[in-house]
């Protein structure tokens, strides 16, 4: 498209809302100078949503190497991963963009709808290594916008210490059903079920995604019988006590607080509290959320994409194509994802990752199950779909309306 056709359809983007929140990680704001380097080809343009690694860090270290492979300068600057949607539509507005854009996945499609980026097809980025269900998250229309950085997802801390007195062996836990009989025998010996976020942000959303998709519900349908099952077990569990009350205003920071004092059997987190869990002073085990029927529910995947946004000048492409696979080798994928503690996009990868840290095996099999929140070409439809499902939430589990009320009202809004 022309200029001034890619400005007008920027401006209308720009001014929308990008409401979906990052709900993995928590980064300190931080930026540098924004302005792009178009004119010196001998400089490529890096943004990224991770303030918290300096320039003496391995990841600054990281782009400089690949710099001076592809032969070129880094110029990088770290923004706050919710500021950066809007810095990224404005500078497109300005014909400003950055030749590597590093997002929070969800917001990839938001960014390709409004034009700011170019698909695998125009900028030859291979992504075939990649796993199909990370993948997706970078998908709309049909075309991929990008590649995954590595992955992250929620899945079931336990306490061994709590299990193990209430009677209960967590290899019986395969399902709901398995699930809500332990936290019945770990409230009957006296300690707490399980916690959760169910906060009315996007965060609570994420939380709940797992047993939503876990029941066989879909996001186009929030009002199904699967999803009212979903949210059904949710509030049956504060009913009969197994998870406080507190989860209405828990963060996934104050859940993991709860857990972290040693009085609950099960904590619903991500990867990124492994460093905590190793500091928890007590001895834990991790499973992947259980479906309804059994086997490992979908959640969704956290983590950031590797993206070429649009350039004015499209002989950049081939040396941003280099730029952005380096950064996603096998080799750095590795020391990558684990700086950030993540799970990487690869097979190959991941294999690696589990023969360096056992620890790690619950994690991969939870990201080989895990979906991107705005999979099924849902696109920018989401932040609207996940509003509604968090305002269902509350009222179901507060009290004010039934889960099938709830959801039916949650519908209806979206239509």
């Amino acid at each position: 498209m022309n200029s001034s056709s890619r400005r007008r359809r920027l401006t209308a983007a720009a001014v929308a809302i990008v409401a979906v929140a990052t709900t993995a990680t928590a980064c300190s704001s931080g930026s540098s100078s924004t302005s792009n380097s178009s004119s010196n080809s001998g400089t490529y343009t890096i943004w990224d949503p991770y303030p918290q690694f300096g320039k003496s860090s391995a990841w600054a270290k990281l782009l400089d190497a690949c710099g001076t492979q592809a032969g070129v300068k880094i110029k990088r600057t770290a923004f706050d991963t919710s500021d950066l949607p809007n810095k990224a539509l404005l500078a497109a507005q300005q014909d400003n963009s950055p030749d590597l854009l590093i997002v929070d996945n969800p917001v990839v499609s938001t960014l390709a709808e409004a034009g700011v980026l170019t698909t695998t097809d125009d900028n030859k980025l291979d992504t075939s290594a990649v796993d199909p269900n990370l993948l997706a998250a970078g998908q709309s229309g049909g075309k991929t916008y990008g590649t995954p950085i590595g992955a992250n997802t929620l899945a079931l801390y336990y306490n061994k210490k709590v299990l193990k007195a209430a009677g209960v062996d967590v290899t019986s836990v395969k399902d709901w059903t398995s699930l809500t009989a332990a936290l019945a025998k770990v409230k009957k010996a006296g300690k707490k079920g399980i916690t959760f976020s169910a906060i009315g942000t996007e965060e609570g959303s994420f939380q709940f995604l797992p047993w939503f998709w876990g029941s066989g519900a879909k996001l186009t349908a929030l009002d199904s019988d699967q999803a009212v099952s979903a949210l059904s077990l949710w509030k049956g569990w504060l009913a009969k006590g197994y998870a406080p009350n507190s989860v209405l205003n828990n963060t996934q920071t104050t859940s993991w607080q709860e857990f972290a004092t040693g009085d609950y059997a099960f904590s619903e987190n991500g990867t990124w509290q492994l460093a905590n869990a190793a500091k928890a002073g007590f001895d834990y085990g991790v499973i992947p959320v259980p479906g309804a029927s059994g086997g490992n529910a979908a959640a969704p995947t956290g983590g950031e994409f590797v993206t070429l946004p649009v350039q004015g000048s499209t002989g950049r492409y081939t040396t941003s194509q280099k730029l952005a696979t380096c950064l996603t080798s096998t080799k750095n994928l590795y020391d990558t994802d684990t700086t950030l503690s993540y799970v990487a996009p690869t097979g190959e990868v991941q294999d690696k990752q589990v023969s360096a840290n056992a620890q790690l095996k619950p994690w991969v099999d939870a990201v080989k199950a895990a979906k991107g929140r705005t999979s099924d070409d849902l696109g920018t439809k989401y932040p609207k779909i996940s509003e509604q499902l968090w305002k269902a939430m509350q009222s179901a589990l507060s009290g004010s309306k039934s889960p099938g009320d709830a959801l039916t009202a949650a519908q209806s809004a979206v239509k």
